[in-house]
């Protein structure tokens, strides 16, 4: 049986989704009661296993708010274990308390709720949401985020007849509790959760005909535009993404205007959100919609390969004939190349900071960050300059709220400019100079794709290269007209280079958006700090602040030690 929009199954027990307009100038509040739960009957991919759902969705429900709405999320956790749930492309302006990562919150405890409040600050595009702790993307709870334009700014195209969130992305046939024990095992090779069993299209497993299996279809109208936001929110594989007999026009990825590209796929790593306009121009009919892996061998009938249909209104005629093809998996120079189209900025950004040009930028600091593997104390992990990244029990913010980070965190002991001699755990915590403007060149020392994600700001994507980075590549940035993004993929290999204006303080989480190497320590974090306490500058703590680790003392907020003074 076909469906349209995202299969729902599960049966929501006491929390109804609730949303709530009230009038701002500056935007409006949108509430939401979520509530994040196990569900065994789904089985994506034919076989039990624990699916998380938020309102019994999987994927959880869409956010559609618009640019400066302040948006309210009371999760309630329903988890045997802690929960944290993190905006992936958010930037959370002046207010990293909620980031919803380990290094800036405390975990909700399992049948607790907390509330999130972030506003949508001068942004716009495509995103989602997803758990950041415990391995817990592997098993759902994801799903999409729309910020739309304001009406008094106009987007740089005709509105189209409707628009689709299309959420791609790897999937294990295994417990996720599994998966996670096995990554970290010291007995199993580091390779042990790279390639995982199968594919979905927006929670649904490949199209298959003749099947009554549920499957992803769009329904549209001969002759009509429509928008697809499609991301990636897989654990580990990239994707080149078509649509049969269909062009695609490239015009958004991740709060920024394209120049406007037409292609026949697209390629679509880690962590990444794009827009594209598909017209329904063929004959009235079904038509394959297709995401295949990318540095991947497959064999036709793969799982890997995700599959859902385009399927014209009244049209009968099914799907048919082979698979679209797409490029060649492993022609990474077709995928750099394809980069560097999909490189430039095409439209105003609705933001303050709406330049795209930097070529009068001299950046203040430059991070060279080598990613690679290693193994420390018999345990396999990853690195960062020989770092993998340890979290402690006390949220970095909330140290640096009370404490100054003592006890919890040294700033600035992680080499920024050079890979340690031997590969050790660290709290790896660096200073960025507030309103400076920082380099950071990603270098891939793996053979395999990788994609990196800075919370709290936008990346200038200027390069990508193959091999070594040295100085002198930066005579082949792209400094006129970079498009803004919050997640750059590196190549196996190769590197990539990026420009960030940290005009955002804040405790901001920087991280390979490949969940095995995260779980496995290939983060960071980068402090921006502004001594004035004005919240104009950076929002106090929120009311609710949650405590735990050296602050855990089952007290309510207001018996924690004093925050220090200009904090």
């Amino acid at each position: 049986m076909a469906s349209s929009g995202f299969f729902t199954r599960g049966v929501i027990t006491f929390i109804t989704v609730v949303v709530l307009f009230v009038n701002r100038a500056s935007g409006i509040d949108i509430f939401l009661e979520w509530n994040v739960a196990i569900d065994t009957t789904i089985n994506p991919v034919s076989v039990n296993q624990p699916v998380i759902t938020i309102n019994g969705m999987f994927p959880g429900p869409l956010i559609n708010a618009t640019t400066n709405d302040f948006v309210h999320v009371n999760v309630f956790n329903n988890l045997d274990e802690p929960l944290l749930i993190t905006w992936n492309g958010i930037q959370q302006r002046l207010n990293s308390w909620q980031d919803g990562v380990s290094g800036t919150n405390c975990p909700i405890k399992p049948g607790n709720n907390w509330t999130y409040v972030f506003q949508t600050k001068d942004q716009i595009g495509s995103f989602f949401y997803f758990p950041s702790i415990n391995f817990q993307k592997a098993a759902g709870g994801f799903g999409p985020i729309r910020v739309n334009n304001r009406i008094v700014i106009n987007i740089p195209f005709p509105k189209p007849e409707a628009e689709f969130d299309l959420l791609i992305g790897d999937w294990f046939s295994t417990d996720y509790k599994v998966v996670r024990r096995m990554v970290k095992d010291k007995s199993m090779s580091l390779g042990v959760g790279d390639v995982p069993d199968a594919s979905l299209m927006n929670g649904k497993a490949p199209y298959t005909p003749g099947t009554s299996k549920p499957y992803q279809s769009f329904t549209v109208l001969q002759g009509k535009t429509y928008r697809f936001r499609i991301s990636n929110v897989g654990n580990a594989l990239s994707y080149n993404f078509r649509i049969q007999n269909h062009k695609m026009l490239l015009v958004e990825t991740e709060g920024s205007y394209t120049n406007q590209i037409t292609l026949d796929s697209l390629d679509i790593h880690v962590g990444q959100s794009y827009s594209v306009l598909v017209t329904a121009d063929q004959d009235p009919a079904d038509y394959y919609v297709v995401a295949s892996p990318k540095l991947v061998n497959i064999s036709d009938g793969s799982n890997l390969v995700a599959t859902g249909v385009l399927s014209y209104a009244n049209s009968g005629l099914p799907a048919s004939g082979p698979l679209p093809s797409g490029p060649d998996p492993f022609d990474v120079e077709f995928s750099v190349n394809q980069a560097e189209w999909n490189m430039t900025a095409g439209a105003a950004r609705p933001n303050p900071q709406g330049t795209f040009n930097v070529t009068n930028v001299t950046p203040n600091q430059t991070f060279l960050l080598h990613g690679s593997n290693a193994w420390i104390d018999g345990q396999p992990c990853y690195v960062v300059n020989n770092w993998s990244y340890v979290s402690p029990a006390t949220p970095l913010k909330l140290a640096d709220l009370f404490v100054n980070g003592s006890g919890v965190y040294q700033l600035d002991a992680f080499p920024t400019h050079s890979v340690n001699e031997e590969a050790i755990y660290g709290v790896s915590v660096v200073s960025g100079t507030h309103k400076g403007w920082l380099e950071i060149v990603f270098v891939n020392e793996l053979g395999i794709m990788d994609s990196w994600h800075l919370d709290g700001f936008g990346f200038y994507v200027v390069g990508f290269g193959m091999g070594e980075w040295t100085p002198a590549s930066r005579n082949t940035y792209n400094i006129f007209d970079p498009v803004v993004r919050s997640t750059v993929q590196v190549y196996p290999r190769g590197w990539s280079a990026v420009y960030v204006f940290l005009d955002n303080p804040g405790m901001w989480n920087l991280r390979s958006q490949r969940l095995k190497h995260w779980y496995l320590g290939q983060e960071l974090y980068v402090r921006v700090f502004d001594a004035d306490p004005n919240p104009a500058k950076e929002r106090p703590p929120p009311q609710n602040l949650l405590l735990c680790g050296i602050f855990d003392n089952s007290s309510a907020p207001a018996s924690a030690p004093a925050p220090l003074a200009g904090r």
